[in-house]
């Protein structure tokens, strides 16, 4: 695809664990491109490696072999502060569990990551008022995570990962704590807040449900990654491209 400006990039990537004396093979030299505003769903059953994916691509695990590209930067040649750093700067997390500080206020754990960065003042503030608003909690900016229900935790989970103005968005099972009327509701605001901005959202889940909504979807099945079909047009229109090879 000519037009295809890569965002993420794997190179025949393999992950192993050591577990006594056998050795387990979690990824096998898996390749992928993902290009730029592309919202890819990684799909697969419990134990099948997604989360582990999706923690190489966000420098959070290394892998065994191969290399790891955000864009120009090549995630596996860093360090473990540098890799925190780039996760910094680039990338946004919104996981299972929403992962809230409960002694911090919505707008202050909508801040937090900024002020980690060494930001302060008025304009991250005015941003993370800005973002709780187009998640639909400008009402809530000062309660705390324990009064606020699932899905308003997870909507603040998402703010949160966008302060920072990340080029990727990694979501890890975001709807798995929520009932399905409220987990529809979160997944449609992921991605159009992540469309809307231009951002990358890659997501792992076990849901078939979200196929619909993707650009892409790939299947992890014994350690290879696999491309599908999604079941309905991407909202944008685009068709699914094949950048996955797995040898």
């Amino acid at each position: 695809m000519s037009n295809c400006q890569p965002v993420i990039r794997l190179d025949r990537v393999s992950k192993a664990y050591d577990e006594g004396d056998a050795r387990r093979i979690v990824l096998h030299h898996v390749s992928l491109t993902i290009c730029k505003g592309e919202f890819v769903v990684l799909l697969g059953k419990s134990g099948s490696g997604k989360s582990t994916l999706l923690n190489l691509i966000g420098g959070i695990d290394v892998p065994t072999e191969g290399d790891i590209w955000l864009g120009e930067h090549c995630i596996t040649a860093l360090s473990d502060h540098e890799r925190t750093l780039l996760r910094r700067k680039y990338i946004g997390f919104v996981f299972q569990a929403f992962n809230l500080i409960p002694v911090l206020n919505v707008l202050e754990n909508v801040m937090l990551p900024l002020e980690l960065s060494g930001a302060r003042g008025g304009e991250v503030r005015a941003r993370a008022q800005s973002l709780l608003e187009q998640v639909g909690l400008a009402h809530r900016m000062s309660a705390f995570p324990d009064q606020l229900s699932g899905g308003e935790q997870q909507r603040v989970a998402i703010a949160r990962a966008l302060i920072s103005d990340p080029l990727v968005v990694l979501a890890d099972e975001p709807t798995g704590n929520l009932d399905y009327e409220t987990g529809q509701t979160v997944l449609e605001l992921l991605d159009t807040l992540t469309r809307r901005a231009g951002k990358n959202l890659v997501m792992v889940t076990h849901s078939e449900d979200v196929i619909g909504i993707a650009d892409r979807v790939l299947r992890l099945r014994d350690g290879h990654l696999i491309e599908s079909p999604a079941t309905s047009p991407a909202p944008n229109g685009r068709a699914s491209t094949q950048y996955v090879t797995s040898a």
